[in-house]
């Protein structure tokens, strides 16, 4: 019997170290952990979709492209992320948690009905024709400001792209993260956010194998819907229905799972104010919080950078909607399979073995190397080293895009994994209070704002060159500078909050949550 015990025990140590590092959760968290894991994952599956459809939609209209990018992140979406962080503040001081999630997600749900069945079918009796025209004709006649023109001709579709890339910020980000890290305690998240990345990252796959077979089925023909539309309708009722089990899944957790732990949290006793004013003074004082900044900003400069260069070779090889959407779908579903393994075998494996710090630094260093590959391959297509290369390879061009699609595919791999793990575990030893701050500024206006700054930079290029083939060179020197410091942030943030610099390398440190002031004079200090 003892032989056999034995036996018994050393097969079970390589399938216990095989379960810690998949899934490295106990039997009584899975209460909490499941229902979290399917919300993650039905958000990001709306995300992924939305993100997908709003590209395919706006850069194949007639007279756009990846140059029409620029103007709306700058002129749209920065005002309308301000404007909506401003809301989740007045929402945030009013009600609690619960109730704001509802309020916001409620707000995009109502959105999309009035897309679905009143906005879109009649895209054509919106479209501002006559002032775009007359526009182009007296004032934005360089080519530089196309982008102003489509934007106005379109505003309907215009209008989508911006709602639509709030998703990720506000309900992602600010809402369904901004609960995680609530209901999350510091002993739990180094094993809790790698799954939870693990559900956005299997979103990704099917959300690319449910839209491509939706794609390809021979639906019911909507009437009101153009032919050519005919698959729009189908992805939009897809995010309605998504949105509506969104709702309900969170409502679900509030109401049996936590409020069945701490009664307590769904109504508390003092409710602090909080307010943009309040969340901009925070910044102000805190060090800490000013290079969690500086990291999520030099991150969105990076990606805004790189897809709108990336978004332009695809539009040259997909230039019709549903191409280009089904091309989307399979660059989705390959980024969330390669970000599955790294969520799965790599992420948890390095926050818990090798630290924050040396997690942190992995996706600045992907970007940096794929960007390297991907770039070059652009700025020699039309030197004499493609001629060489192409007596190799049969299509130059394809092979470009596939370099970009590498970096994408890569870069949001490690961004929807390590990048949001080790960022997210920045907010967990603040107070409560200083979470909800921090979010709406880091998540809320921080994003958008390097989402922007990519923008601009954009806008002045396209002036002065009038392309953005001609932009690369320069776009290359800014985002090397900005890699650089974002590993500068990673360095001074691992040594602010011991916290954070302890938090991945020692079990028995997992527990510690300082007491940090709503001033942020702790971490300041620290």
């Amino acid at each position: 019997m003892g032989k056999i015990k034995f036996i018994l025990m050393e097969i079970k140590k390589p399938i216990d170290i095989i379960r810690n590092l998949i899934w490295p959760i106990q039997a009584n968290e899975h209460k909490k952990l499941v229902p979290m894991f399917c919300l993650f994952f039905l958000v990001s599956f709306v995300y992924h979709l939305l993100r997908n459809m709003k590209i395919a939609l706006i850069i194949t209209l007639k007279g756009s492209g990846a140059n029409i990018i620029p103007f709306l992140k700058i002129g749209c979406v920065l005002p309308s992320a301000i404007i909506a962080t401003y809301i989740f503040t007045k929402l945030a001081t009013k009600y609690n948690r619960e109730r704001v999630f509802y309020y916001m997600v409620g707000g995009f749900l109502t959105y999309f009905l009035l897309f679905t069945f009143i906005l879109f079918p009649n895209q054509d009796l919106l479209e501002l024709h006559s002032i775009a025209d007359f526009l182009k004709s007296n004032m934005l006649i360089a080519n530089g400001f196309d982008g102003i023109i489509v934007i106005i001709r379109y505003w309907n579709i215009a209008l989508f792209y911006v709602i639509s890339e709030l998703w990720s910020s506000v309900v992602l980000l600010m809402l369904t993260w901004g609960f995680a890290n609530e209901i999350t305690k510091m002993n739990e998240a180094k094993r809790f956010y790698a799954v939870f990345c693990t559900g956005i990252n299997i979103a990704g796959i099917f959300m690319g194998i449910f839209s491509s077979k939706m794609i390809s089925m021979k639906l019911p023909i909507v009437k009101i819907y153009h032919a050519e539309y005919q698959w729009v309708f189908y992805q939009l009722l897809t995010v309605i229905i998504l949105s509506i089990t969104v709702i309900a899944i969170f409502c679900y957790i509030n109401k049996f799972i936590i409020k069945a732990e701490n009664p307590s949290y769904l109504h508390p006793k003092e409710k602090p104010k909080i307010s943009l004013y309040a969340c901009i003074v925070l910044l102000k004082k805190s060090k800490y919080l000013i290079y969690i900044v500086l990291l999520v900003l030099s991150y969105n400069v990076v990606w805004n950078l790189a897809d709108v260069i990336w978004s332009h070779r695809a539009k040259i090889a997909y230039p019709d909607s549903k191409s280009f959407y089904q091309y989307m779908n399979q660059v989705t579903m390959l980024t969330g399979i390669i970000s599955t393994f790294f969520g799965c075998v790599i992420s948890g494996a390095i926050i818990r073995n090798s630290g924050w710090k040396y997690s942190a630094l992995v996706t600045p260093l992907v970007w940096l190397a794929t960007g390297t590959l991907f770039y070059s391959a652009i700025l020699f297509e039309n030197i004499i080293a493609s001629d060489i290369f192409a007596t190799f390879v049969q299509n130059p061009t394809n092979i470009i895009l596939i370099l970009g699609t590498l970096q994408i595919s890569l870069g949001r791999s490690c961004k929807y994994t390590i990048f949001d793990t080790t960022k997210e575990m920045c907010f967990i030893p603040l107070s409560k209070y200083e979470q909800r701050k921090s979010k709406a500024i880091v998540d809320g206006i921080t994003s958008r704002l390097g989402k922007s700054f990519g923008s601009i930079f954009y806008i002045v290029l396209l002036i002065i060159f009038g392309n953005i083939s001609a932009t690369i060179p320069f776009v290359s020197v800014i985002i090397i500078s900005l890699i650089l410091l974002w590993i500068y942030s990673i360095f001074k943030l691992h040594e602010l909050v011991p916290g954070i610099k302890e938090s991945c390398q020692a079990t028995n440190s997992l527990d510690y949550e300082p007491e940090i002031s709503q001033t942020g004079k702790t971490i300041t200090q620290n």
